[in-house]
């Protein structure tokens, strides 16, 4: 087993002293790279605002994300439970002296929700209390409901509009190779429209990727529109990868069920839950704001822990997605990094006051 990387953790703690692990969980081909500096500026803030803490941020080692998610919750489950055990005896302590906190981005957020759900429900008995004792779980732009439909949309009419102005240079110079590009993408497009959309997804969905392979073929071809490859490849395989990783994502009942359950472990057990989405506010052409993911209904009670990271530097919603731990690249960077830890500050003094016994209940994820 990969032994975990720890960022400026503080010294051995004593024993008097509580301990917090922040564990972060990469995305969707991320890597232990992801988070930047973020995780040690939220240690350094937690053990300068709380009193006899012991705080310790720790990044799960970069995994491959592929395959069924099944697979990579049960790698992180036995991670983390050894990594729990190694810090509770280094600390002195006994069993739940540990209190962990799972940040997880994007996909990394449907792994420690799957984490936090299979926990709670393999214990021996419904009265034990939770272990390792998870108190919160907070996701970074993680696709909880789905990836909001404009993602695709926005990145298929950059595709269109640069497929066509390739076609229309190309064809001048290099005649039938820039067509060729342009006919893939227009009869993979015209065919797979043809198939019903699923859950609720517009048609342009299903053939967004091949849309982008004609204006890439186009593109090479025809000198500007080449240039715009880069930006084509990031945020429309971004997308339509996603849904590869997990195909649950076009399962809405599923997806409602996890973030339900959520919700019930959260009531039954205390574990505070909240989702942060990237939002880039309205700017023409655009009349509304701009989301990754997509969100709770603003009359459902789950509205409430999904909480905004403003984003004005991203000029599309991947860019946002990718860049929400660079302050280059994100000018809400800080305030996301204070939002942070409010939430866990807040969740580790609700703790500290709440029996740990939990309440009367029944399965909220099977």
């Amino acid at each position: 087993m990969q032994a975990p990387s720890a960022l400026n953790s503080n010294p051995t703690p004593s024993v008097n002293r509580e301990v917090l692990l922040i564990v972060f969980v990469h995305g969707f081909k991320g890597d232990d790279r992801t988070f930047g500096d973020f995780p040690d500026r939220l240690q350094h803030i937690l053990a300068e605002s709380t009193s006899n803490l012991t705080v310790e941020s720790i990044v799960f080692p970069a995994y491959e994300t592929k395959g069924e998610l099944n697979e990579a919750v049960i790698r992180f489950s036995d991670w983390l439970t050894t990594l729990t055990v190694e810090k509770e005896v280094a600390s002195g302590g006994g069993s739940g002296k540990a209190s962990i906190v799972l940040c997880g981005h994007s996909m990394g957020g449907l792994l420690t929700a799957d984490t936090l759900l299979e926990f709670y429900n393999t214990r021996p008995d419904k009265n034990c209390p939770l272990w390792p004792r998870i108190i919160a779980c907070i996701a970074f732009d993680t696709p909880y409901l789905g990836i909001h439909p404009n993602v695709f949309k926005n990145g298929v009419t950059k595709a269109t509009e640069y497929a066509t102005a390739a076609q229309t240079i190309g064809s001048a110079v290099f005649g039938a190779f820039a067509g060729l590009g342009a006919n893939k993408a227009t009869t993979s497009t015209a065919q797979s429209t043809a198939a019903p959309a699923r859950s609720g997804w517009p048609s342009w969905a299903a053939p967004a990727a091949y849309a982008v392979g004609g204006a890439l073929l186009a593109g090479a071809a025809a000198g500007s529109a080449y240039n715009k490859r880069e930006h084509l490849s990031t945020g429309l395989t971004w997308a339509t990868d996603h849904m590869k990783y997990v195909g649950n994502l076009w399962d809405e009942a599923a997806l409602t069920k996890r973030v339900e359950a959520l919700m019930t472990v959260k009531k039954q057990a205390g574990v505070t839950f909240n989702a942060f989405y990237t939002m880039i506010p309205a700017t023409p052409p655009f009349s509304a704001a701009r989301t990754f993911t997509l969100l709770p209904k603003r009359a459902s009670p789950q509205y409430a822990y999904f909480l905004p990271a403003k984003n004005t530097k991203a000029l599309d919603e991947v860019q946002a997605h990718i860049g929400m731990f660079n302050a280059k690249t994100n000018d809400g960077y800080y305030e996301l990094g204070l939002a942070t830890a409010k939430v866990i500050r807040e969740s580790l003094l609700s703790q500290r006051n709440t029996p740990s016994q939990p309440s009367e209940e029944t399965n909220p994820w099977k």
